[in-house]
């Protein structure tokens, strides 16, 4: 049974940890600097970071980073890349939850901008730094709730109708997608850089603080759910664990992979779709104008 007993000494590396402020991005980002990791808290808000730094301790800093802004987006990467030419372990945690419909500043359906097109973006703005960083890995998080996730190419502002359910597991099936195709990019330019996925399980954070709290105990209830620091588990496991390799997902163990210790598991087979995953990156270089090009390189803003 995977803990972070398990974790091997991460002293010596630096890892970017998006949404590091609070909830599951916190318990990552706590869990890496304790075993001797130098910890980017790349957040929206600089004073909860900071905070948050302040009682993570050891080697850690903050950089804003606001995925419902491109331009916050490219600001953020090029503070990174000219701070840190050798980055070893990108988590993408951060999430956007909306009961009601909302847009970026770039006008992208908030929780699909925020989850994975803010997410695409900065994982390619960033990438030169760590295909220069043998052995690094990038761990996109996504959901158990991405089994449901629909993705309609031709209505992605969700313009003509809108569920906040539907919407976020559409960017957690996005989040999959994602990570699996750029697994294969990678292989494919045979870099030292390896993609992976992970989702907490059940876990109740502020991601969800508009919610109807009597709904959540008749959907979710105690006995489902566990806490960030063990919903933390399997994104750690994804990050460290010397036998993980490209391509894997990892989440809880227990039914229905709502608790329990990380192991691999198995997302849903439309989350494979290699027609749709192209589909979705062409479409996200065009949204973003962030360019990787056909073997991975170093990303350019257009």
């Amino acid at each position: 049974m995977w803990s972070v007993d398990d974790m091997p000494s991460q002293a010596g590396r630096v890892a970017v940890v998006t949404g590091a402020s609070a909830g599951i991005g916190f318990a990552t980002a706590k869990a890496l600097a304790e075993r001797g990791c130098h910890v980017v808290l790349a957040v929206r808000d600089p004073v909860r970071g900071a905070d948050a730094a302040a009682r993570i301790g050891g080697s850690t800093v903050v950089v804003r980073l606001d995925l419902a802004a491109l331009d916050s987006v490219r600001s953020a990467a090029t503070a990174l890349t000219g701070e840190y030419p050798r980055i070893d372990l990108l988590i993408n945690n951060a999430g956007a939850w909306s009961a009601t419909r909302a847009v970026t500043r770039d006008g992208f359906e908030l929780q699909l901008g925020v989850n994975h097109l803010g997410h695409f973006a900065f994982t390619g703005l960033v990438l030169g730094a760590m295909l220069a960083t043998p052995g690094s890995r990038i761990v996109t998080v996504s959901s158990v709730s991405h089994r449901r996730g629909d993705i309609d190419m031709a209505d992605l502002p969700m313009a003509r109708t809108y569920r906040h359910a539907a919407a976020y597991a559409r960017s957690k099936l996005a989040n999959l997608l994602f990570a699996f195709e750029l697994h294969r990019g990678l292989a494919r330019a045979g870099a030292a850089t390896a993609s992976l996925a992970a989702h907490p399980g059940g876990v109740w954070t502020g991601l969800f603080r508009g919610a109807n709290p009597a709904l959540l105990v008749h959907t979710l209830g105690r006995l489902v759910t566990q806490s960030p620091e063990r919903g933390a588990l399997a994104t750690l496991r994804a990050a460290t664990d010397p036998t993980a390799t490209g391509g894997q997902y990892y989440g809880p163990d227990g039914i229905g992979e709502l608790r329990g210790a990380p192991k691999p598991v198995q997302a849903s087979a439309k989350a494979h779709d290699r027609a749709l995953a192209r589909e979705l990156w062409d479409e996200s270089e065009r949204l973003t104008g962030v360019a990787y090009g056909p073997t991975l390189p170093p990303c350019a803003w257009k």
